[in-house]
């Protein structure tokens, strides 16, 4: 794949995720406006070696924003109300405070 595509291809995918990570919460889903300003900026890239660091900053950030970021609402004052997507959810591992003894 070349690099046009492939900078077509993580915008595409900021945005998608974008819109799953800040579904429902119209502020943060301004982050529209802060990618579509960065990837403005460096339209006329010409060097290979900057645009594949742009494109791993780019991956990294999507990355971070797809497995770390859980929104959270104010229900009141002192309280938020986590809401985790489906996709963060996994199984839980039981954690156990006695390891087993080498024999």
């Amino acid at each position: 794949m070349g690099q046009p595509a492939k900078v077509l291809q993580l915008f595409r995918t900021l945005h998608r995720t974008r819109q799953q990570v800040f579904k429902n919460d119209k502020r943060a889903l301004e982050a529209r406006v802060k990618i579509n300003e960065e990837f403005k900026k460096h339209k006329n890239e010409a060097s290979p070696e900057k645009i594949e660091e742009m494109l791993k900053m780019g991956s990294d950030v999507e990355l971070l924003l797809r497995t770390c970021v859980i929104q959270g609402i104010h229900t009141d004052r002192n309280t938020l109300k986590l809401v985790p997507r489906n996709d963060l959810l996994t199984e839980n591992v039981p954690y156990c405070d006695a390891p087993a003894q080498k024999q």
